[in-house]
């Protein structure tokens, strides 16, 4: 499959969806004191076909449900990354907020269409210890990322991982888009946001390289095998007092799915976490990843018929997937990049300096 990179390289190359984010860092914030949380809100004007996929064993999450295929809902108006843990669900209150005053949501009285009913699942982090305890995302966190959703967006330590820790060293928010370039989806985009925050090892003790370059080689990224030096002082690092962790995020497509064919894009984007984060999927991870779909761009043709027993773009799902899990691992390896150390907590940049 030959894919090249989107043109921001970022989840809102699929048209139709914006990012934003509400960040609370205080400059001398340290593990158990200051503030180090934030959210971060996809949001998807006028609604995007969505599904979810939930694999760790301690997830924090809200309206999922009702993205079960078995549900009468279809889409969704927004997705809220958020740490906080289970507190930070609240700042879906705020996206909900926001929405309402734009009217956007599901329409309940058509007399009336400000009466609105926003769709709006989220899931959340345990970032708990890096920054005070008390201090976690509220709904006016939410109402403020989402009103900060635009095309162009920060990634590393901002929003949703400002307190998030990949193993042993600082996580964060990565991103990552590609085009397809033959096939049955030609022409199509993939992307992945992702927010890292992993019980599990984001890099090989043997090499020091992100076990998220498997794929790309570590040359795509500008990586170069760390010295023995550097190797040993990462390899020293202590883990994480507490593992309560999760690794979050959202896959996308410009291809009209329906909602299984979502399910199947957030499924394989399970794919790219386990190739970047060893172990993954724990029990005391909640790793999740919620699919949407914009259906700004359509498919041509196709040439050949495909038994009745089969959906009919089952093999063009089958290669956006395969894109899925590809962008969800570089987008992993973009937020390990793009963090800086807080605290204690030490970025990757700063141990294997590039």
């Amino acid at each position: 499959m030959k894919v090249q990179a989107g043109q921001r390289n970022s989840l809102t190359d699929v048209s139709g969806l914006l990012v934003g984010h509400h960040t609370a860092l205080d400059p001398d914030a340290t593990l158990g004191s200051g503030a180090a949380t934030g959210t971060t809100v996809v949001y998807a004007p006028g609604g995007a076909t969505a599904a979810v996929d939930v694999r760790g064993g301690g997830p924090g999450t809200r309206e999922t449900d009702v993205l079960d295929l078995a549900r009468t809902m279809r889409q969704a108006n927004a997705i809220v990354l958020t740490g906080g843990s289970a507190y930070g669900l609240a700042a879906a209150d705020g996206v909900m907020r926001w929405l309402e005053e734009r009217s956007e949501g599901i329409p309940m009285d058509p007399t009336n269409p400000s009466r609105v009913v926003p769709i709006v699942p989220g899931a959340v982090i345990y970032d708990l210890p890096l920054g005070a305890w008390d201090i976690r995302p509220t709904a006016e966190f939410g109402y403020q990322a989402a009103a900060a959703a635009s095309l162009d967006f920060a990634r590393g330590v901002v929003g949703g991982g400002v307190g998030a820790r990949a193993g042993s060293i600082k996580g964060g928010v990565g991103t990552a888009s590609v085009v397809l370039g033959d096939g049955l989806a030609a022409g199509a985009t993939v992307s992945a946001l992702v927010v890292a925050n992993a019980a599990g090892s984001v890099f090989d003790p043997r090499t020091g390289l992100p076990w998220g370059v498997g794929t790309d080689g570590p040359e795509y990224f500008g990586l170069r095998p760390p010295t023995a030096e550097q190797l040993a002082r990462a390899n020293a690092l202590p883990a994480k007092s507490m593992r309560l962790n999760t690794t979050i995020g959202v896959v996308a497509t410009d291809a009209p799915l329906d909602p299984i064919g979502c399910q199947r894009l957030a499924m394989t984007a399970h794919d790219g976490l386990a190739r970047a984060i060893r172990p993954a999927h724990g029990p005391f991870d909640g790793d999740a990843f919620f699919a949407l779909s914009t259906g700004t761009w359509q498919p041509p043709a196709a040439s050949f018929e495909l038994p009745p027993a089969f959906p009919p773009d089952i093999l063009m799902v089958d290669l956006l997937g395969t894109a899925a899990a590809l962008c969800v691992e570089r987008a992993i390896v973009d937020a390990i990049l793009s963090a800086v150390s807080v605290g204690e907590v030490p970025a990757y940049s700063a141990l294997f300096p590039r």
